[in-house]
């Protein structure tokens, strides 16, 4: 067996296994229907996404730290364990509650996947080489949101629905051997005192939080005890994690990490752009085939260019980052994510699709430099014993904010919707016939005559979104100004000042 890490092998396992990941919620959303057509139980529809997105997402930080202590390869091969373990549970599930159950499984090793990913390749190539090997892997989500719908639509097809499932076991079982040949660390033994306070009160926060924010609008009212106990409970652990983050030897998300000069910005840059991402994706579709009267394949194709964009400007700014610096690629990405959305914000009811297609492909290339910037800014700015930590809490706030975001945008949609029939004299059924607006064929059903006025409400409605969502990218733009200026070089972790990041602050902000 070798002893020296093999950086192209390691990359290519890591890859394998983060497009993996990435496909299986894309995977599914076409499998889906003929899963409800097979197991039933369509009240539990959303819960096979929600339960996924849940577990993944309140792991990440847990798995960030204990990549710290322990070393990448164990945990991540863990992880990668958990998650097919899940897959071929998944695969034989009798009922959706199963299906729910082990899809929940497979996010509490997903959870592993892709923070730990990014730390390896932070950890084996130096920083000259990490911009660009970070932009081929933010690719890989272009290129999963492309291909995923499709391969999920020819597998459920021609293999079945369970080998949506079934075809993560031989591609993810090769890519952890590889792994555990090829990658090799160094690691110092020394005893470590594990965060289990703060790990149990920030995973039963964020779980409250996104139960919460599911439930609120569907099937409970937003002033419902449930909705609001859930909230309040959340806030509550909140506050118990951030007083025993304190109080912690080895805290889970360390403080002083958060008042790094470059962790601060970039962590809020990473929370408005989810709460964008998420926004934007998930209301666009909903214009295309409500108020344009396109078909969902009409749809997808307006989204792809925003996900070849992401590519590219991925790679662009990976290899201009190094020379411009952190600030000048990450304000330049939010300032074409603003200018995106505000295209979006003008669409109306005869908007050219040409004209949206347009706006998508800007918010891509938009997020594309971005995701980038904040990435290696936040991997550069600390040592090997803080990066799985850094990096880990970074993609933890994007996926929070894309889980807030969305969540509180279809609020805004709601209200905003509900006013609209109500001006228009359309209310209670309305919603269900501004529901069959959106389907291709359950739309001739409707009468011809109550179809403007669906429209116009409908248009109005995701109208006051997008506005939310400019607001939401001026946010991010004022947040990726305040990363430091200057060549990233020069804010670089030195090994000549090996304390917590907040004492580094004080020897290099002069450089700001």
């Amino acid at each position: 067996m070798p002893r020296h890490t093999s950086r192209r092998l390691v990359t290519f396992a890591v890859m394998v296994a983060t497009f993996l990941v990435a496909m299986d919620t894309l995977v599914m959303g076409t499998a889906m229907p003929t899963v409800i057509g097979t197991l039933g139980g369509l009240a539990l529809y959303s819960w096979v996404f929600s339960a996924y997105l849940l577990t993944s997402t309140v792991t990440v930080p847990v798995y960030g730290k204990l990549a710290d202590l322990y070393g990448r390869k164990p945990v991540f091969l863990a992880g990668s364990a958990i998650f097919l373990l899940g897959s071929a549970l998944s695969g034989t599930s009798q009922s959706m509650e199963q299906l729910v159950l082990f899809r929940a499984l497979q996010g509490l090793g997903g959870g592993a996947v892709l923070p730990i990913t990014v730390t390896i390749i932070g950890d084996i190539f130096p920083l000259e080489q990490r911009a660009r090997v970070t932009g081929l892997f933010a690719g890989i989500w272009g290129i999963s949101s492309i291909l995923g719908p499709a391969l999920g639509g020819f597998i459920t097809d021609h293999l079945g629905w369970r080998w949506v499932f079934y075809i993560n076991l031989p591609a993810g079982a090769a890519a952890m051997v590889l792994l555990w040949l090829t990658l090799h660390e160094d690691l110092q033994p020394r005893r470590h005192r594990i965060d289990f306070t703060g790990a149990a009160t920030l995973t039963a926060a964020v779980s409250a939080l996104m139960l919460g924010l599911q439930l609120g609008g569907h099937g409970y009212a937003w002033t419902s005890w449930p909705v609001l106990g859930l909230l309040g409970g959340a806030l509550a652990l909140l506050a118990a994690f951030v007083f025993a983050e304190f109080r912690a030897a080895e805290p889970l998300l360390p403080p002083a990490l958060l008042r790094n000069y470059v962790i601060a910005p970039a962590s809020a840059a990473g929370f408005l752009f989810g709460a964008a991402l998420f926004g934007v994706t998930s209301f666009v579709p909903a214009y295309v085939q409500g108020v344009l009267g396109g078909s969902a394949s009409t749809a997808g194709l307006v989204l792809a260019p925003m996900s070849l964009a992401w590519t590219i400007g991925s790679t662009v700014a990976g290899r201009l980052l190094l020379g411009l610096g952190y600030r000048a690629m990450g304000s330049a990405g939010a300032g074409l994510i603003l200018l995106g959305t505000m295209l979006l914000a003008g669409l109306g009811e005869t908007t050219p699709l040409l004209q949206v297609v347009g706006a998508m492909a800007i918010v891509g290339l938009g997020l594309g430099f971005n995701s980038v910037s904040v990435t290696i800014a936040v991997q550069n700015a600390v040592a090997w014993n803080q990066r799985g930590t850094a990096t880990s809490s970074n993609q933890f706030f994007r996926s929070i904010g894309g889980t807030l975001g969305v969540s509180l945008v279809g609020a805004v949609f709601t209200a905003a919707l509900a006013a609209r029939l109500a001006g228009l004299g359309l209310e209670g059924e309305a919603f269900a016939s501004a529901n069959t607006l959106l389907d291709p064929v359950a739309r001739s059903s409707l009468a011809p005559a109550a179809l403007p006025a669906l429209r116009t409400a409908l248009a109005q409605a995701l109208h006051t979104v997008f506005l939310a969502n400019v607001a939401v990218a001026a946010l991010g733009l004022v947040a990726a100004l305040q990363l430091p200026g200057g060549r990233a070089e020069a804010h670089a972790w030195r090994e000549e000042a090996p304390g917590a990041p907040a004492e580094q602050v004080e020897q290099v902000a002069a450089r700001r």
